[in-house]
């Protein structure tokens, strides 16, 4: 009898922590998820949806003074604004969304759980350059295109999911102007490239080629913004699992080497 109850109370007790377990996955999930809407609405428009900055905005996600401030000092920054700068004070959020949403920007800057990397780095940085062909248009370390991100530094404050997904399913754009576009002039010639800069009277735009051209809009015909943007959607069929998991670890491998360049230098 006394053995029975003996191995209830140890069924009990896994049970009840096994419980607890899952509860605080939840509550963390749920905390993760309400941070992101709140840094979505109040925040992205100036630092963008991974907080890597904007025209409007700073870099909060990899610029490494903002990452040694502590959780109390972003939230005091969040609660207060910064005086002389376009950065406005969020008081009326209140403390537990101020904490939530300075979560979120932990988990933007890579302080989360690290998942187990497959692939070889090496074969990736082969594909990289090679069949994928993925530095005719980024670059990654000094080395590739320049009409595309430079993904040096991607994969910093990302999971090596999130930088899969970005592969296989990158999605249209929301943002036409940043996809290619296709300049015709008043003779008919057509330029396809990328907006480098442009007013209400010019536009300039850089070809894939990696010239640039000046155009005055009163002269063209039509600038034409494709549908859909220059990443392909094609990597899941174009490249095996293998090989994506090889570039995402290349990628995630890059970064991190990024980063210990800047710690080193950081502490000179």
């Amino acid at each position: 009898m006394c053995l029975r109850r003996a191995r209830f109370l140890v069924v009990f007790v896994l049970l009840s922590n096994w419980s607890l377990h899952v509860a605080a996955q939840q509550k963390i999930t749920s905390s993760v998820f309400e941070g992101k809407h709140i840094f979505s609405v109040n925040c992205a428009a100036c630092h963008g949806l991974d907080g890597q900055g904007s025209e409007r905005g700073p870099n909060i996600a990899s610029r490494q003074e903002i990452q040694r401030k502590t959780d109390q000092a972003l939230s005091r920054i969040v609660r207060e604004g910064v005086s002389g700068t376009g950065m406005p004070a969020f008081r009326s959020l209140g403390t537990p969304a101020i904490q939530t949403v300075v979560q979120y920007l932990r988990e933007l800057q890579g302080h989360k759980n690290s998942e187990p990397l497959t692939g070889d780095p090496k074969v990736g940085k082969t594909l990289f350059f090679g069949k994928a062909e993925c530095s005719q248009c980024h670059m990654v370390n000094g080395e590739g295109g320049f009409i595309a991100s430079d993904l040096s530094r991607y994969a910093s404050g990302r999971s090596a999911n999130e930088v899969r997904d970005a592969i296989t399913t990158p999605g249209n754009s929301s943002d036409p102007r940043k996809s290619a576009v296709i300049v015709t002039t008043g003779e008919g010639k057509t330029y396809r490239g990328v907006v480098r800069n442009e007013d209400n009277f010019s536009l300039q735009m850089q070809m894939m080629n990696g010239t640039f051209h000046l155009f005055r809009k009163s002269e063209l015909r039509s600038v034409e913004f494709e549908s859909r943007s220059l990443m392909p959607d094609d990597y899941g069929t174009r490249l095996t699992r293998s090989e994506i998991d090889d570039l995402v670890n290349y990628l995630v491998n890059a970064s991190r080497g990024q980063k210990q360049q800047q710690n080193i230098g950081d502490s000179d």
